[in-house]
């Protein structure tokens, strides 16, 4: 930390006091989180555009740092004690725990942790706003890892014994130029080009399109955003196998759609079964030849259990396309 991060940092001194802290008491976590409370979350010199000074929630970056370390120091390697202690800190109390745990748990390797920390693991599983599951995942990392290696004057080989082997070319760390969020330099002006952004957003449509065609087959999907956690889930809301949607923006709506022939003079019935976001509601518009066959506003007022049950009978509206 001491040749990556500026020294004249907030961060840094708080993790050089967590340190300095832990050292005058080794067995006692409860006094070193004491001290932290007392010049991290108390003193407004060091709650500086992180969270407002009349609330107690805080999750600056400091104080996450210094209750993540806490679980470290004071687990000295129990893995549970570890995650506890840093629980136990409080404040972003989900992000924290993990984040000590999987810096231990790396030390200790994927195959020596003890079954109830890995049994229950799916890794089809789609981390939350992200098409990614863990294999994925890995895939998009060792790539990246691969391109850093080689950009940095690395190299990429195959051992002698089939393995991959990375050649990362050792030079000295070099931090990086302070800047504190209350007085930040000029925008950096990045941003995604037409490029990347139409390869983000068709990684989005693509892997919505497969939820789609698994959920209804036949059916398609178009401006669907990405604000929630998008596709086909197992279990919603007491009901198995739900498509989760988004609108792209408050003035596009998303639009599931398909084309059917009806036969002349055959009556058909439509039937959804829509839910909404328990902070909100949504208006669901049902058109067929163009034509509005049915419009209503889903929220609580209509779905107390979180669900809706709609039934719609054209009659003879749908003759070339639903």
């Amino acid at each position: 930390m001491q040749t990556v991060i500026p020294q004249q940092s907030q961060y840094a001194e708080c993790i050089r006091d967590v340190l300095g802290w832990y050292k005058q008491n080794p067995d006692n976590w409860e006094e070193t989180w004491e001290l932290i409370e007392k010049k991290y979350q108390d003193n407004p010199d060091y709650r500086r555009f992180s969270c407002e000074m009349d609330r107690d929630f805080n999750i600056d970056a400091k104080i996450n740092g210094a209750y993540i370390v806490m679980g470290l120091l004071y687990g000295k390697g129990d893995l549970d004690k570890t995650i506890i202690i840093s629980t136990r800190c409080g404040q972003d109390s989900d992000c924290n725990p993990s984040n000590a745990a999987g810096v231990l748990f790396t030390t200790v390797g994927f195959s020596n942790l003890p079954a109830r920390f890995t049994s229950a693991l799916d890794p089809e599983g789609k981390f939350s706003h992200t098409p990614y599951n863990f294999p994925a995942l890995v895939k998009v990392c060792r790539k990246l890892a691969r391109q850093a290696v080689i950009r940095s004057g690395g190299r990429v080989e195959d051992g002698p014994d089939g393995k991959t082997v990375f050649v990362i070319p050792v030079k000295e760390a070099k931090p990086d130029r302070l800047e504190e969020c209350w007085a930040p330099g000029p925008i950096a002006d990045s941003k995604f080009n037409e490029e990347e952004q139409v390869k983000i957003y068709m990684s989005l449509v693509s892997d919505l399109g497969l939820a789609v065609e698994k959920f209804a087959p036949g059916w398609s999907i178009a401006n669907c955003g990405d604000q929630v956690d998008v596709g086909l889930h197992g279990r919603q809301l007491g009901l198995d196998k739900v498509l989760v949607t988004h609108p792209l923006n408050r003035e596009t709506g998303c639009v599931l759609s398909n084309r059917v022939m009806i036969p002349k003079d055959k009556k058909t019935l439509l039937r959804l079964v829509v839910g909404h976001n328990p902070d909100g509601d949504w208006e669901l518009i049902v058109r067929a030849d163009g034509r509005g066959l049915h419009r209503v506003t889903v929220g609580k007022e209509n779905a107390s259990d979180g669900w809706l049950d709609v039934h719609r009978r054209p009659f003879r509206l749908c003759r070339r396309r639903c």
